[in-house]
């Protein structure tokens, strides 16, 4: 909130000025007792009105005024607050994806998606809920305080003193109850992560769980998961619901002590009617905004927890450390990757290179196959830093990838994943987000040449089809066709394919074929594949195992060779059946 000192400062001096013109009605009210008791002796007549009727025509007039300010002053503070609440929401949420954005692939294996959602959604909106409504509350019981008591000493201190007696108990109380909530609000927020996340990974695996016919199985999971957040939330609200109630009684006692004490001094004549009005209005304009304090309270310790979970994603190191290497095209594209004594190995689990030496030379097309296991996406993992090696380094253009500039780094590789990302837009669109500010012709060309422009004119809003939340709409053979295309359209120096035709027919395969061939002339390629047809044009096959390279040389080299990659060859040609 620290750029918004100017707003803050105005809301609150609206907040405190709309306060101050509502505490006033009380005053004039007993103004206009004093006048209808005292007539021409009232206080106001001492001020050289002294016609009751006049008198009471003045009280009208001010009575518009004052309520008239007051309106004002409520609409421009609700403006300002709520406005500055969605703007700092805003900033906050910004803030938070931009941080989760710069961490490394390590960092979203350690956390669930679902819960990542709940802190970038709804922990964020408790901060808003509390500023929208919470830091006016609290400033105006404050204002209360202050004017009432005021009010109180110039008028009788002896009626102050039992008045303001029991605000030291609800202050207490209020504290007591704050310390009380946060545990039980965190657990809230933690549960509401887990069942978000729970509902996430549901969402998204429909297909799946209908298929097992695991339908009653997810209910099952899901009512346990949220009768757990129903009952963390009974716990918080048990002890946040007996905090007004308790509020009250002390109020009883602050608001009986002024009825008798006040009016004694009344009937002695110490204190004059219209006073005594103003006293009686007064302790409860003093006192009952303060049982708002358990609201205040409330969406204060909910806005702790939840900022609590924003905070320590914001907190969280982030992995990769990059420097400012950033070489130019050319120099990019004539350099070898080197990966030198390479250690690399997931948390909690065997290593997968143990001092792996390899050269991707530029220019050239490097298959890479072997089992499941062997490390191969992996190694694409390393080589964009969504990963680090444990020991090691991996050298581009001379310098360790540490050394580069990450965007650099990235923006001189397109990746298609064998996990295809589509965004719910147009296919023009998505083609696009390999390079923004690509026109639609280039966009159509990239299209042309991953031999997708066939079926894409097919459909009946062509370009502009709107392909679905993850591209649901198109077969895998066409997403895997516009995931090429994007690659192209990037025109990156480096083209990473893993496992980009695992999915598809026989005829799709081919086109792909077609496309990449196309696409990886004069451009350093690193081609992942199951299927050995993929890479057998490639200058140059590497077969993994465990994290080593057990095989390197081309196709007809490695088939002579006889061994591992021959055996996949003969398999997949159905020379052998096993």
């Amino acid at each position: 909130m620290t750029p918004h000192k100017g707003t803050i400062r105005l809301a609150t001096f609206c907040s405190v000025l709309n306060k101050i013109w509502d505490l006033a009605p009380p005053l004039l009210i007993g103004l206009a007792v004093d006048v209808v008791v005292l007539k021409e002796e009232s206080f106001i007549a001492g001020y050289g009105m002294s016609d009751p009727w006049h008198q009471l025509i003045f009280l009208s007039v001010l009575t518009f005024i004052i309520w008239g300010l007051e309106s004002l002053f409520e609409y421009f503070y609700g403006i300002l607050w709520r406005n500055l609440a969605q703007t700092v929401q805003h900033e906050l949420r910004l803030e938070t994806f931009g941080h989760v954005q710069k961490q490394g692939m390590g960092w979203f294996d350690e956390r669930q998606k679902g819960d990542i959602l709940a802190i970038l959604n709804d922990d964020i909106n408790q901060l808003e809920r509390f500023l929208d409504k919470g830091a006016n509350d609290f400033l105006q019981v404050t204002t209360t305080v202050i004017v009432v008591g005021a009010v109180f000493l110039a008028i009788s201190w002896k009626v102050a003193l039992f008045a303001v007696l029991p605000i030291p108990i609800i202050v207490w109380g209020s504290f007591l109850y704050q310390r009380s909530l946060e545990p039980r609000y965190a657990e809230v927020r933690n549960t509401a992560g887990r069942l978000n996340a729970l509902l996430e990974n549901d969402l998204s695996g429909m297909s799946t769980i209908q298929s097992f016919t695991a339908e009653d199985r997810e209910l099952q999971r899901v009512e346990d998961l949220s009768n757990e957040y129903r009952n963390a939330n009974k716990k918080a609200i048990r002890l946040s619901v007996a905090f007004v109630p308790m509020i009250r009684m002390a109020i009883l006692c602050g608001f009986t002590a002024t009825l008798l004490l006040g009016g004694w001094l009344t009937l002695d004549g110490v204190l004059a009617v219209g006073a005594y009005s103003v006293l009686v209005f007064m302790t409860q304009r003093l006192l009952w905004p303060l049982t708002r304090l358990g609201e205040t309270f409330d969406l204060y310790q909910r806005a702790m927890a939840s900022s609590t979970r924003v905070l320590d994603v914001l907190t969280s190191p982030t992995e990769l450390k990059q420097g400012d290497f950033a070489p130019n095209r050319q120099d990019i594209a004539n350099a070898d990757i080197a990966m030198n004594d390479v250690h690399f190995a997931y948390t909690g689990r065997d290593k997968t290179f143990e001092g792996l030496d390899l050269t991707f030379k530029a220019g050239t097309t490097t298959g890479i196959v072997g089992a499941t296991g062997s490390g191969k996406t992996t190694l694409v993992k390393l080589l964009l830093r969504f990963a680090e090696p444990n020991k090691g380094e991996i050298e581009w253009a001379g310098k360790s990838l540490p050394e580069w500039n990450l965007q650099t780094l990235r923006s001189s590789m397109a990746l298609v994943d064998q996990h295809i990302t589509l965004f719910p837009t147009t296919i023009l669109e998505n083609i696009r987000y390999g390079l923004p500010e690509a026109s639609d012709e280039d966009v159509k060309s990239a299209g042309l040449i991953a031999e997708a422009s066939q079926f894409i004119e097919d459909l009946p809003d062509g370009w502009s089809t709107l392909v679905g939340e993850g591209g649901h709409r198109l077969s895998g053979g066409q997403r895997q066709r516009l995931a090429i295309a994007r690659a192209i359209l990037k025109d990156a120096p480096v083209l990473i394919l893993d496992e980009a035709t695992s999915a598809v027919d026989n005829e799709t395969e081919a086109a792909l074929q077609r496309s990449i061939s196309k696409v990886s002339i004069d451009r350093t390629a690193i081609i992942i594949a199951h299927r050995l047809s993929t890479v057998r044009q490639a200058d140059r096959i590497l077969v993994l195992d465990n994290g080593d390279v057990i095989e390197d040389g081309t196709h007809e080299e490695l088939v002579q060779l006889e061994g591992a990659y021959a055996r996949m060859w003969a398999v997949q040609t159905g020379i052998i059946d096993t």
